[in-house]
């Protein structure tokens, strides 16, 4: 079986017409939904790109890992993966396979997807890098015109000074962007592949650097969509009141209130205009997929690292709110055979690294965070996970967090600040934190406990925290990790 990879950066589901959008046109993703398994409600691990991507390689969950920062913004972490640490890459060139990786390597500073043995350009970063080599003879081959921008859309930070770039009009046709530049690339890889004479199955994956911030895009994409359509996130009328104080310092770091609300209505038909810009590139890489008669033996995947805020909560980017905006992402798996369906089990991006051993035949098990998703596309209804639990490390600053969400609610733990709990059916757009709310009590108890117990199941360290700071009950160790007395935990007496 081979395996084709599509990934972008900081994309929301709601941007796809397959996930419900009326108004921006995704053909080539909603027939690949269409034709596959389409899951309403897959998660990021973490909201934050290094350690999404991490976990995807892995199949471990980032404390695990413990790559937990992008190198652009780390204040003391991991920059680069251990050594010894399992990855999907190695166990499929035991086995064969040929690797390519076409696009955004954001997993570390001294090593390099091509540490890990996949070919092509090596492209790392944040944000399309255009002054790459390869880029610039993509651009000379063809005679296209060199990157510019003007039209700069962005804030003003608390201090006065101007903030992040969030979107510009690039002058450029689309022949000459990064995105068109990538598809082309992993369109070249696929012929080299279809062409080997020794048929070796591959696994060729193509990361966009985009829609993440700044949008820059030509104009036939820059205004493609009237900002009327735009329909504003119901969360911008984000109070912060009873959450944690960190959400209003991140609104006013990206500036948000400093924006007339009309660019902002413009600021998200842009970004939808960037969605559409890079639907197409896929749908390219698609075509050529099927030209090529590779389809009936290739499955394909496609999801995000994370999504982003494009002013929900008014917010930009993403940051230490774990807001369904920025943990919800796409997630649709075509399996050559599987019927086309929706399911609607709480599934993570980590448990791609499972299903993609388990699609080239081999052991799931050293994936110790990921569960295989075939069972669910082949239409079975296998016993799954009724909870899904998520983390934060921290970006710009550290900032620990932990989240569970059920089919109803969401528990966030913010041990240096309030904790937060969410009705997902009565707040879909979670403006009111309820954690203290007495009618929600018991809603609360359970869920803390239930993370509790996970975290421990996991060998995830946060629960010491939790242990004397929160209700999970009765303790059944004792937390000082002592020898003073072996074998007896503290009776209620002690504990009170």
């Amino acid at each position: 079986m081979n395996l084709l990879f599509l990934m972008t950066d900081q994309h929301r589901v709601d941007t796809l017409g397959c996930y419900g959008n009326p108004h921006v046109a995704t053909p080539h993703l909603d027939r690949l939904a269409a034709t596959g398994t389409r899951f309403e409600r897959f998660y990021t691990p973490t909201a934050i790109c290094t350690p999404a991507r991490a976990s995807l390689l892995t199949g471990q969950a980032p404390f695990r890992h413990r790559l937990l920062a992008n190198q652009e913004r780390n204040v003391g972490y991991l920059e680069d993966l251990r050594a010894d640490v399992f990855t999907f890459a190695g166990a499929l060139r035991e086995h064969g396979y040929r690797l390519g990786l076409i696009g955004k390597w954001h997993g570390g500073t001294e090593r390099n997807a091509a540490s890990y043995g996949f070919e092509g350009p090596d492209l790392p970063g944040w944000h399309n890098p255009v002054d790459h080599p390869d880029y610039l003879a993509h651009l000379a081959e063809r005679g296209l015109p060199p990157y510019r921008i003007s039209e700069p859309i962005r804030g003003t930070t608390p201090n006065g000074n101007p903030s992040n770039l969030l979107a510009a009009r690039l002058h450029q046709p689309v022949e000459a962007t990064f995105e068109y530049y990538l598809a082309t690339r992993a369109i070249e890889q696929l012929e080299r592949y279809a062409a080997d004479p020794d048929g070796r199955p591959f696994y060729l994956a193509t990361h966009f650097f985009g829609p993440h911030l700044p949008y820059l895009l030509p104009d036939e994409y820059f205004d493609l969509y009237d900002p009327e359509l735009v329909e504003l996130p119901p969360s911008i009328a984000e109070t912060f009141e009873g959450k944690p104080p960190v959400q209003r310092n991140y609104s006013e770091h990206w500036a948000f209130d400093t924006i007339p609300i009309e660019v902002s209505r413009k600021l998200i038909a842009v970004y939808w205009g960037y969605v559409t810009l890079i639907d197409e590139q896929i749908g390219r890489i698609l075509t050529r997929l099927d030209e090529l008669g590779l389809a009936e033996n290739t499955s394909v995947f496609f999801t995000a690292d994370h999504g982003e805020f494009t002013g929900a909560h008014r917010l930009h980017d993403k940051g230490p709110a774990m807001y369904e905006d920025i943990y919800r992402i796409p997630g649709i798996l075509r399996v050559p055979g599987a019927a086309p369906q929706v399911r609607g089990e709480l599934v993570s991006l980590t448990d791609c690294t499972a299903t993609i051993l388990d699609l080239a035949g081999l052991d799931t098990a050293p994936a110790v965070d990921s569960r295989s998703l075939l069972p669910l596309v082949r239409g079975e209804r296998p016993p799954w996970a009724a909870e899904l639990v998520a983390e934060y490390h921290g970006h710009h600053f550290p900032y620990p967090q932990r989240m569970i969400r059920d089919d109803r609610y969401k528990l966030v733990v913010n041990p240096e600040s309030v904790n937060e709990l969410y009705d997902l059916e009565q707040d879909p757009h979670e403006l009111a934190n309820r954690y203290r709310h007495p009618e929600l009590h018991a809603v609360r108890g359970r869920l803390m406990r239930r993370l509790y117990d996970l975290l421990r199941e996991r060998g995830d360290n946060f629960y010491h925290w939790m242990t004397p700071m929160y209700d999970i009950g009765a303790a059944d160790h004792d937390p000082s990790l002592s020898a003073f007395e072996p074998g007896r935990a503290p009776t209620t007496e002690e504990r009170s």
